[in-house]
């Protein structure tokens, strides 16, 4: 490696992180967001970098412009996704905040939420909320006026804050996926009806790969006899594993030393609002990584 493409792998790799951070909040596939800055690192080592002024800005436009054209041919594979869309889970038990000022955008609840966004609102809203640029950076980065910047942010945060709920702290949510753990494995009914909210919906992500329902299950008695009715077969011989994903607590279920889930749930002040079976195995290769090493 000549000292040129050196030094560019030397600034590269200092914003490797953030990079990662914009790619997957926009696509919220870590799998994609990884080849997402893989082309941006191809784009930095083509540029006449003498003319560069300020390379982390450089990178951070090129990889948010790639999102928003991956985020707009993504959209039309969705619309044919067999069964739910969740996130692909990423581990931050070491990061946290995933190359971020803040966790902002990160958890399971709001990237699906994101996904009813245009990839310009989703652009504006994951730099201003989650990285904290200014507004005079953003509108540079998705080609809008500032004034139009401002608007994106503004209406994607109504648009987010009208749906979302208000969420427990973190030591609760992980007391109540521990209680819905333990009430699924014994499929003891009144207690799963106990932690569910009344509209609780949940959400089986399996992508027309492995068996999983291909429809939301809504409401608490459906929701609690939904996870009873699979109580006999499905926890077999599956070791669990605690976890920190997406900056939430949540569990790996595993079987013959394979993640084939990630489980967590999304919990109000009435209790658990949403149940996520991350099951799609196309998806769970980050934490699989993990669970390996």
């Amino acid at each position: 490696m000549d000292a040129n493409l050196d030094d560019a792998l030397t600034v590269f790799q200092a914003v490797r992180g953030r990079l990662f951070g914009i790619a997957y909040r926009m696509l919220g596939s870590a799998s994609e967001a990884e080849d997402l800055v893989q082309e941006a690192w191809l784009r930095w080592q083509g540029t006449d970098r003498t003319v560069v002024q300020d390379p982390p800005a450089f990178l951070a436009t090129a990889t948010t412009r790639l999102a928003i054209n991956a985020l707009q041919s993504a959209r039309v594979q969705r619309e044919t996704y067999i069964g739910p869309w969740l996130p692909e889970p990423v581990d931050t038990s070491e990061d946290p905040t995933l190359g971020a000022e803040r966790a902002e955008a990160l958890g399971f609840a709001v990237l699906v939420m994101l996904e009813r966004l245009t990839p310009t609102e989703r652009a504006a809203y994951v730099l201003r909320e989650a990285f904290a640029y200014p507004y005079e950076q953003i509108c540079e980065i998705v080609q809008v006026s500032e004034a139009a910047a401002r608007q994106l942010v503004s209406r994607a945060r109504k648009h987010l804050t009208g749906e979302r709920r208000r969420e427990v702290p973190r030591s609760e949510q992980r007391r109540l996926l521990t209680a819905f753990l333990a009430a699924a494995k014994t499929g003891d009914l009144d207690e799963l009806e106990h932690l569910l909210s009344e509209d609780v919906v949940s959400y089986s992500d399996g992508g027309g790969v492995v068996r999983a329902s291909k429809f939301p299950v809504v409401g608490r008695e459906r929701v609690a006899k939904f996870v009873r009715a699979f109580r006999s077969h499905f926890w077999e011989g599956v070791d669990v594993t605690e976890s920190d994903t997406n900056g939430e607590a949540s569990v790996l279920l595993s079987k013959d030393g394979t993640t084939f889930a990630v489980l967590t749930v999304i919990a109000g002040t009435g209790g658990i609002d949403q149940v996520l079976w991350m099951m799609n195995p196309r998806k769970l290769g980050a934490v699989n990584f993990r669970a390996a090493a």
